[in-house]
């Protein structure tokens, strides 16, 4: 056990060393007693190869959060930079500028996980209200919004599945709407404008026509920009 410990000791792979450690220390309390004249040299080689990798896992936390807490100042400077962007900008001034900011804010890296959601529910209040401010097309605005929730994914390992899930999910809607899509053309063929009655039910499928139209457009921006973000 004591080799073992002193294997592991400046291991930096927290997250697979710690249980290992543990297991460890638990094996060496159901061994049970040794000779007296060993105990106390083999007591000390075992801690002293415990406490040194549980204390460099302690500054290497620390150091974690500090930071984590340096990037939500950041974050929220940032933030507040997006409420306060000049309302005298020209407005694709002003939108340039609005999109420049959320890249910064995007690129500030992790904060501290109890304030995550509230750091991004700021960030997303402060975009919505420059977008309503500034008359953007809520096309557009969804699809920053989206681009924003994945680039927060990509940045972790353990959510690129989800990342995958949604790309998957959005093919499928794609499929989904494209046969709707082709469904209303065909209905359109066999009506006629020669009724008032069929003049409606034209506008109406020429209407979910576009809005389809639309959608996939959309969709196809979104598997677009998980790609980049993958390829990243």
């Amino acid at each position: 056990l004591c080799e073992r410990a002193e294997a592991m000791k400046d291991s930096e792979d927290w997250r697979e060393t710690t249980p290992k450690m543990i297991a460890i220390q638990r094996e060496w309390k159901e061994i049970g007693m040794v000779p007296r004249r060993n105990a106390s040299r083999i007591w000390r080689r075992f801690i002293a190869a415990c406490d040194h990798f549980f204390e460099q896992k302690k500054i290497h936390t620390k150091s974690i959060r500090e930071k984590e807490a340096e990037n939500l100042k950041l974050k929220t400077e940032v933030t507040n930079n997006i409420k306060n962007i000049d309302t005298s900008l020209p407005a694709e001034e002003a939108v340039e500028k609005l999109k420049e900011l959320m890249d910064e804010w995007h690129s500030i890296g992790f904060v501290p996980f109890r304030d995550k959601d509230r750091s991004y529910n700021e960030l997303t209040k402060a975009v919505d209200a420059q977008y309503s401010r500034l008359n953007i097309d809520k096309s557009e605005r969804k699809l920053d919004s989206f681009k924003s929730n994945i680039s927060e994914m990509t940045k972790s390992d353990h959510s690129r599945g989800q990342v995958f899930h949604e790309r998957n999910k959005l093919m499928r809607q794609f499929e989904r709407i494209k046969s709707e899509l082709q469904t209303y053309e065909n209905n359109i063929g066999f009506l006629t404008t020669s009724s008032k009655k069929g003049n409606t039910l034209l506008d109406d499928l020429h209407n979910k026509v576009e809005q389809n139209k639309a959608e996939l457009e959309l969709i196809v921006k979104k598997i677009e920009a998980i790609d980049e973000n993958i390829e990243d």
